[in-house]
């Protein structure tokens, strides 16, 4: 199963915050319950650039074989001593297409799922590409705030460049499929992406939300 976390810290924290950004890998790659795992720093998602960074809101993407036992774990233990709320979404992936980091980390397990899902899109951007999709983000971003269907959705990254996606819950497959294949802002993104070819890797993945503890908008 794969577990999503959001933490937002103290800003006293923020220290931490950096330093188990860079640490914690060593840990759960150490950890026979954990496989593929992605640390992140979060933003506003308006406009992907390093001014859309949230010093204070920290997240985790991880597969782990057993949830509870990973839930008490020394690195969930730490950033939540470290936080002021915690969010924690338990996910199951419905599709996936494309790679992060060289993998495939989501292997699709379910079918006919008509509950809330979760899409996470993750892209490595071009070097040469970053200003002209900084100038082609804010409509796609704005349109996502107003869509119909949607929950809340937040900026991720691995990096303040370069390395960048959305965490975003919606109310129904459905109403994800209308966003993304029937928004002018959006299909003309998608055209513009296979035109420029802004991104070196690129993924976008469904999940059916299995359940969720706290509230992605604190």
């Amino acid at each position: 199963m794969i577990v999503a976390y959001f933490w937002r810290v103290k800003p006293s924290a923020v220290p931490f915050a950096l330093v188990a950004m860079a640490l914690d890998r060593f840990v759960l790659r150490s950890s026979s319950n954990v496989g593929f795992f992605k640390s992140l720093g979060t933003g506003k998602g308006e406009t992907f650039t390093p001014s859309d960074a949230d010093a204070l809101r920290w997240g985790l993407i991880a597969h782990v074989h057993d949830i509870e036992a990973f839930d008490t774990s020394f690195v969930i233990k730490q950033w939540r001593k470290n936080s002021v709320s915690e969010f924690r979404a338990v996910i199951e992936p419905i599709s996936s297409h494309g790679k992060w980091s060289q993998q495939e980390p989501f292997i699709p397990t379910v079918k006919d799922w008509d509950g809330q899902v979760v899409a996470i899109t993750r892209a490595r951007i071009a070097w040469q590409q970053n200003f002209r999709f900084w100038r082609a983000v804010p409509p796609v971003t704005a349109s996502l705030r107003s869509a119909s269907g949607l929950v809340a959705a937040i900026g991720i990254g691995e990096a303040p460049i370069g390395l960048q996606g959305t965490f975003s819950i919606w109310e129904s497959p459905a109403a994800l499929r209308d966003f993304a294949y029937r928004g002018d802002a959006h299909s003309q993104a998608i055209a513009a992406t296979a035109k420029y070819k802004w991104y070196s890797e690129e993924l976008f993945a469904r999940f059916a939300l299995r359940d969720m503890r706290g509230s992605i908008k604190d």
